[in-house]
């Protein structure tokens, strides 16, 4: 499977039948080796610096907050470290027309998975479609 099918996958209709994942990429987290390994046109911009800060210490988030990909966001909810969920859930800063959106970011053994979603899209679909890329990454000891 290619990194790319697991980007096609994160972009299918969920069980309510809408596509709640508007963007999405996969980013390699081993020391020294951070970069992006497949993304969709709106989170290519991702840096090795904001991949290095999500994958390491996030205590400063609440307080101030990440940057994906240039876009400020706000932490929501951090289960990075809880098993089994390893996720992140972000919203971010209101665009020129006041919308905001939902990201979540989750990790396994050498990446992060990150969604931004659709306008309308909820945390819970988001989290559920990282969550199932996630556990097979996990079980796959990658």
């Amino acid at each position: 499977m290619s990194w790319q099918s697991y980007i096609d996958t994160l972009r299918t209709a969920d069980q309510s039948g809408m596509v709640p994942v508007r963007e999405a990429a996969i980013c390699g987290i081993t020391p020294g080796q951070e970069s992006v390994w497949v993304s969709t046109a709106g989170l290519s911009g991702i840096s090795v610096e904001e991949i290095k800060k999500l994958a390491g210490d996030r205590s400063g988030f609440g307080q101030n907050g990440v940057h994906i990909a240039g876009q400020r966001c706000r932490l929501i909810r951090d289960q990075m470290d809880l098993e089994p969920i390893y996720a992140l859930d972000l919203k971010t800063a209101a665009d020129a027309d006041g919308n905001t959106f939902g990201i979540c970011v989750g990790r396994s053994k050498t990446a992060v998975v990150i969604v931004m979603g659709t306008k309308d899209a909820t945390g819970g679909q988001l989290s559920s479609k990282v969550f199932n890329v996630i556990s097979h990454l996990r079980k796959s000891n990658m």
